[in-house]
């Protein structure tokens, strides 16, 4: 059970809730307004929720009340373990069955759209951007992103194109439905421009200027940085440094964890033997990042890989997922090089079901990687 469909649960029990006359409150129509998180310091079990602190006062009751009313609402939805109240109200969730096998079975199953929103929920959204590449490009991978979301979206661009312009987009595989200036004024979506220098300052690049770095590159130096901040696309900016392949490039750690993941199940069907999920969790791994196990680690960043496609898609932020996928590709370059954790068998050792399923893991994070690289309007390829 992912974040998202734990806040549609929680939303679920609020009805429940209302209907029998327990609670008197708005019920929230969008799982988006309900956050689900990982448990805090203090907290326990795999998710929690602060609803109850959210809704107290709309209700006419003190926190713990309705925190109180929830839980055995949430505890008796298919999925759930068990739920238990900390602090003032806070609901930390138990998800039944074990954690691993749970998140790599639903990665299997839905493969390259898991987080994705299905059907369509019917909104609709436009996107209106200047003329400019990078506008134009953060317009076009958040309209990938929402339609993941179940979004249908429009971008629209205010100045009519050029020949350059047009062949630009082209190269970097950005689609424009529409120009001209809107009878009624829209919100316009303007992140910082990315800036060339000339002999007379930085100017804005509204051509062909960035492709110098080739679509991924370009693209990913684009996207991953917040709106606010300032892309690094000339040399003299440290553009280049998207080429390189090393750690210290986010854009080759993704695309290498990628690749690593493919490589895996490669090597493992020539040694005789598939994924199969199970619990993947070995507290005598060597820690990955947060001071966490390997595998601990990875699941966290797997299972959290569908409320931040949603929060990238609510808030137009295509560097949220971009930054999710670094999360996601450290996590498991630290877990398939755990000397403890291996997930192919050292030496004469035969493969065990431990060995499957961190194979499956492998697999499930190679997916999701894969997944994300494309609404960023990034390749994956299986070899680096």
């Amino acid at each position: 059970m992912t974040p998202v469909e734990l806040s549609r649960t929680v939303l679920r029990a609020m009805r429940h809730a209302v209907d029998a006359g327990e609670l008197s409150v708005a019920v929230p129509v969008e799982a988006g307004s309900v956050r689900v998180e990982r448990p805090r310091p203090g907290g326990c079990g795999d998710f929690a929720t602060n609803v109850a602190l959210q809704i107290a006062g709309a209700a006419g009751r003190s926190p713990r009340y309705v925190a109180e009313v929830l839980s055995p609402r949430l505890a008796a939805e298919p999925g759930i373990a068990g739920v238990d109240i900390t602090g003032p109200g806070f609901l930390n969730i138990t998800l039944a069955g074990a954690r691993a096998d749970a998140v790599v079975r639903e990665i299997r199953e839905r493969g390259g759209c898991y987080g994705h929103v299905h059907p369509d929920t019917g909104a609709v959204a436009q996107i209106h951007v200047p003329r400019e590449i990078r506008a134009a490009v953060l317009a076009d991978s958040a309209r990938r992103i929402l339609r993941s979301q179940g979004v249908l979206v429009r971008v629209t661009c205010e100045d009519a194109p050029d020949p350059a312009w047009s062949d630009a987009l082209d190269a970097l595989g950005v689609r424009i439905d529409a120009y001209g200036r809107p009878p009624e004024p829209l919100p316009t979506l303007r992140p910082v421009p990315a800036a060339a220098t000339s002999p007379t300052g930085p100017t804005s690049l509204t051509g062909p200027a960035p492709l110098r770095l080739g679509r991924d590159a370009t693209r990913w130096a684009l996207l991953h940085p917040a709106p606010h901040d300032h892309p690094r696309i000339t040399p003299e900016q440290g553009g280049d440094e998207h080429l390189v392949q090393r750690e210290s490039n986010p854009l080759f750690r993704v695309r290498y964890a990628h690749a690593r993941s493919r490589a895996l199940t490669r090597n493992a069907a020539e040694l005789g033997f598939d994924a199969r999920p199970g619990d993947t969790t070995d507290t005598t791994s060597p820690a990955g990042p947060a001071g966490q196990t390997g595998p601990v680690a990875l699941l966290d960043a797997l299972g959290d890989y569908p409320a931040t496609l949603a929060s990238a898609g609510r808030h137009r932020a295509p560097d949220r997922l971009a930054r999710q996928l670094v999360v996601i590709a450290d996590a498991f370059l630290a877990f398939q090089s755990a000397p403890q954790g291996a997930v192919l068998p050292l030496g004469d050792e035969k493969p065990s079901a431990a060995h499957r399923a961190r194979l499956a893991l492998a697999e499930a994070a190679g997916t999701v990687l894969a997944g994300g690289l494309s609404l960023l309007g990034i390749s994956a390829p299986e070899f680096l």
